[in-house]
């Protein structure tokens, strides 16, 4: 299972979020991305996580994560996953692609999804809610690598969702959906409910 990479995109400007940074957010204690990056660490799998630049205050929050630089961050979520997909090494066979800001995603979660993994003619597998509403992360199969290097602007990576066939793998509750944009996401998040 070594053979697939997680890669988490913390390249985005948070630009949503009126002058905070909502990856440095507090999360049990700790920065969010902090806390994702020890989630997908405590899989086993070699996790890379995208930085606008290594100078980045981020970058302090990374853990052992192997740091990216997305010198083009600006573009979009385009731009980190290129840069991602590249700094893979030669032997990944999979990415699991996870925006950094999806704080009900758990290792287990991540496991879950690699464990769906058939090798290089497995399906793209997409994590979905227990209703089936479609979510985060997606494990991308090697065959995909191409196309992931050469999409542009901010739509991430529909174009190749909709050219793969696709598996859903449900998570518990909205662990696949819940994404923290705005401080008015992150006031109803952490509202108890």
């Amino acid at each position: 299972m070594t053979a697939i990479a997680i890669l988490l995109l913390a390249a985005g400007a948070s630009s949503r979020m009126q002058g905070r940074d909502k990856l440095m957010e507090d999360v049990d204690g700790q920065p969010l991305l902090a806390l994702m990056c020890r989630r997908a660490a405590l899989t086993g799998l070699p996790v890379f996580v995208t930085l606008p630049s290594k100078a980045h205050p981020r970058a302090a929050a990374t853990g052992s994560a192997i740091p990216v630089p997305v010198p083009d961050a600006a573009e979009g979520m385009a731009a980190s996953i290129r840069q991602g997909i590249a700094a893979l090494p030669e032997q990944a066979k999979a990415v699991m692609i996870l925006p950094a800001d999806m704080p009900e995603v758990t290792a287990e979660d991540m496991l879950r999804l690699a464990a769906h993994f058939r090798g290089e003619d497995s399906p793209v597998l997409r994590a979905a809610s227990e209703d089936g509403t479609q979510g985060h992360p997606v494990l991308f199969p090697r065959r995909c690598f191409a196309a992931l290097k050469s999409l542009s602007g901010d739509q991430g990576a529909r174009s190749v969702l909709k050219s793969e066939p696709l598996q859903l793998v449900p998570l518990p509750k909205s662990h696949a959906l819940t994404d923290l944009d705005t401080p008015e996401d992150w006031a109803n998040w952490r509202s108890p409910h």
